[in-house]
């Protein structure tokens, strides 16, 4: 098996989720199930924020009448149907079906046109950024796949790889992208440039919007790997330390 992580940042005005999360930066949308077929694709998202940042999500859902994943830069006819399946003051749970025309380009659909049946996908949301997971079985071509993912998504967004790797139990582990500490090179080049210049200093020497006109990046794209690479250098931590002290002690015994 092979999987590989990627990020979209989509430009303003291209995704109207993105848009909405832009808006909000501490909401959240993750998907809890994502299924294509040929012509069809159905999930079931799961978002996190304030009321006003949930109804601003729930409205990008119910309004984009091809929001549903579809790449295409026009109208491309496509009908999708979205519910509210739970509600809490912090949390929507949001279904979507899309029926798909021939005009109509996704990841998902794109993802089987090169790398066959049976691809499993996870996605998150944060922001302008978009991050998919793909675990498919390591046939196809994963170079097409990108070139043809690529010309879909035309100047709407940027690609950023974040991590190629074999997910087989007996092969070696790490990232195909990144070092040894499993850190892509441009979330590398953020941590570091964060540390050099005094971004993690209290007080801070150095704000995040200048620490991106620095590296010449978007601060949203800056904040982004910077959070990646705090979220993996953090469970690497823990990770280790349960490796070297073993399972913790229950705090209570049953006798």
């Amino acid at each position: 098996m092979r999987e590989f992580v990627f990020a979209l940042e989509y430009e303003p005005g291209c995704n109207g989720v993105a848009d909405a999360l832009a808006d909000h930066p501490d909401a959240r949308v993750r998907s809890l199930s994502l299924h294509a077929t040929d012509d069809r694709l159905w999930r079931v998202d799961h978002a996190t924020g304030t009321p006003d940042a949930l109804a601003d999500i729930e409205d990008a859902f119910l309004t984009s009448d091809y929001y549903a994943d579809c790449l295409a830069t026009d109208d491309c006819g496509a009908t999708q149907t979205t519910q509210v399946l739970d509600r809490t003051d912090d949390t929507l749970v949001l279904y979507s079906d899309w029926e798909r025309t021939p005009t109509c380009a996704s990841v998902p659909h794109i993802a089987r046109d090169h790398l066959g049946d049976g691809v499993l996908f996870e996605t998150r949301h944060e922001g302008r950024h978009y991050t998919w997971r793909i675990v498919h079985s390591g046939e196809g071509d994963t170079a097409a796949f990108f070139d043809a993912l690529e010309a879909a998504l035309g100047d709407r967004a940027r690609m950023e790889m974040l991590r190629a790797a074999t997910t087989d139990t007996d092969a070696p582990t790490g990232d195909a992208n990144g070092g040894s500490n499993g850190l892509t090179p441009e979330q590398e080049a953020a941590l570091r440039a964060a540390v050099e210049h005094g971004y993690y200093e209290s007080p801070r020497e150095i704000d995040a919007g200048d620490l991106a006109d620095h590296l010449d990046i978007p601060r949203s794209t800056l904040t982004y790997r910077l959070r990646r690479a705090e979220e993996h250098l953090a469970k690497q931590h823990v990770a280790s330390e349960q490796l070297v002290d073993g399972p913790s002690t229950p705090l209570y015994s049953s006798h």
